[in-house]
């Protein structure tokens, strides 16, 4: 009989399995690449893996449909069971289908792009996106991964945490993503308590040239996780439009948090 794997180092109390560690590690280095699919050599490379190791993974993950190979089997890429994952996580989530609701509504009121971003990490990643008939944003898509720091989403969430806790959520280096996006901790760290004092974050064409974004957290959860936002091209954003936004913004949260309580208590005919 086979010895049992070693377990790895603790991590908040809880053992890691090695082989599992491995595989999470590859799933999310090959969805990372997006549609750049990998071969053998690179994968194991990048994570430090024995390319024997990553070869069984791979010819386990390719078995059950959570990685892809093209024809010749030598590239690899993510496959169609993370997908349904991912599906099922967005129709499972209450706040999900909540934010969806009501930003079709904002949406259909003011005709903008309107997101629901939830933090991950150093990044927030989009869940739920309407997209203007006027502009269309293609990278905007559900499932993009942004650096919180540069995003209106981001920054709501961000302005919610101090310390440690805000470190935990930002990387080392603030790159730049355009010419615009604050690089400068120090700066960072004022254009959040900014954001705190007037209750909702701005994003300056710090994420993409041409738009302006902005985003109030929802508070159904302490700290916040998700935010909602909007982005407007600069060519149309005059004072008025933003005050309309912005107050559009900070009525549908009030909404979507009062929904988020009901649900909680399991109630659904709360006044609002």
């Amino acid at each position: 009989m086979a010895a049992p794997e070693e377990p790895g180092e603790r991590a908040g109390g809880v053992r890691e399995v090695k082989s599992a560690a491995r595989t999470l590690e590859l799933l999310e280095l090959l969805a990372a690449r997006r549609n750049r699919p990998a071969r053998l050599r690179e994968l194991s490379e990048a994570l430090g893996m024995p390319r024997s190791s990553c070869y069984a993974v791979l010819r386990t993950l390719t078995k059950y449909g959570w990685v892809r190979t093209d024809a010749s089997g030598t590239l690899y890429g993510i496959g169609i069971r993370a997908l349904l994952a991912g599906t099922t996580y967005l129709d499972t989530d209450p706040y999900v289908r909540i934010a969806k609701t009501a930003l079709d509504r904002l949406g259909e009121q003011l005709d903008e792009t309107f997101h629901l971003g939830r933090l991950s990490g150093v990044d927030v990643v989009y869940l739920v996106t309407r997209e203007s008939g006027q502009y269309l944003r293609a990278h905007s898509r559900v499932g993009r991964r942004l650096p919180a720091y540069s995003t209106a989403l981001g920054k709501a969430l961000l302005a919610e945490l101090s310390g440690a806790e805000l470190d935990e959520h930002l990387p080392d280096e603030l790159a730049p993503l355009t010419p615009h996006t604050i690089t400068d901790r120090a700066v960072l760290v004022a254009d959040l308590a900014k954001a705190r004092e007037h209750g909702h974050s701005v994003d300056r064409e710090e994420n993409t040239a041409g738009v302006q974004c902005f985003a109030v957290p929802l508070r159904y959860a302490e700290p916040a996780g998700d935010a909602i936002s909007c982005s407007v091209p600069l060519a149309r954003l005059t004072p008025a439009r933003e005050t309309d936004v912005v107050t559009a913004l900070l009525r549908t949260r009030d909404q979507i948090e009062h929904e988020a309580m009901s649900v909680e208590l399991g109630v659904s005919d709360l006044p609002l």
